[in-house]
């Protein structure tokens, strides 16, 4: 097999990747390609954790647009993070691949707590940990939740998945025909144009914590394996002075 460029990775999934062509709720078929996806990576001795969105369920700020308290808000959307984490917990393990879910909010009934050191034990032993909840605090994106999660565990590389959109484009290629897509970006460059790669926290975050950024299109299956054995697709996202591997 071929030697992987990354160790240990943290798989950022959005909500509505999970949704498919349906749009909102769990696609199963999609679930069942994701599983299948992190199966392959598994096969090459590579550690993941995942962090889900919960964006097909509920989206906090839509709340709050409509009068909701936003505290309260966030707080459903983290919710949502965990019926989605456990949803995928569930199709991993129908292919047989260990899983742990940790919470950032104790619910212990159905998932562990985050504990840091645990979470890296869990890693070490080939199982996958599923990072559900967030960050445990509103105001906080899940995109927050993957840079933060990918710094404590000292994971390689934030894999940001999209659906249909293959990299970080220099406007929305549905709507711009001109737009084109980068296939390297520096942080500033993020932050400067305002790039629709992650918020401006976890940006920040990756930045400071010099975690290399890939975004790419999860539709399109076997492009988590492509990117782990160091394939170029997608957009890579870096500090202009770090070499590439």
């Amino acid at each position: 097999m071929n030697k992987p460029k990354y160790n240990r990775i943290v798989l950022k999934l959005s909500g509505e990747a999970l949704a498919g062509e349906l749009g909102y709720g769990i696609d199963p078929k999609v679930m069942q390609s994701i599983a299948n996806q992190i199966k392959e990576v598994i096969a090459h001795n590579v550690q993941i954790a995942v962090v889900v969105g919960g964006g097909n369920i509920w989206r906090g700020i839509a709340g709050s647009a409509k009068g909701m308290d936003r505290a309260t808000a966030d707080y459903m959307g983290m919710l949502a993070t965990v019926m989605n984490s456990l949803a995928l917990q569930d199709a991993l393990e129908n292919e047989g691949v260990f899983t742990r879910v940790q919470t950032s909010i104790e619910m212990r009934q159905v998932a562990e707590p985050y504990i840091r050191r645990r979470a890296m034990r869990h890693l070490e032993k080939g199982r996958v940990v599923i990072f559900a909840a967030g960050t445990g605090n509103p105001f906080f994106s899940t995109d927050t939740t993957a840079a933060l999660r990918a710094a404590e565990i000292e994971a390689d590389v934030i894999l940001m998945a999209k659906n249909n959109v293959d990299g970080v484009y220099t406007a929305d290629p549905a709507i711009d025909i001109n737009a084109t897509k980068y296939d390297e970006l520096d942080f500033m460059d993020v932050i400067n144009q305002g790039l629709a790669v992650m918020d401006k926290t976890a940006v920040t975050l990756c930045m400071e914590n010099k975690i290399q950024i890939i975004v790419f299109n999860i539709s399109e299956c076997g492009n988590i394996l492509k990117v782990v054995l160091g394939d170029k697709i997608g957009t890579e996202v870096r500090n202009n002075n770090e070499q590439c591997n």
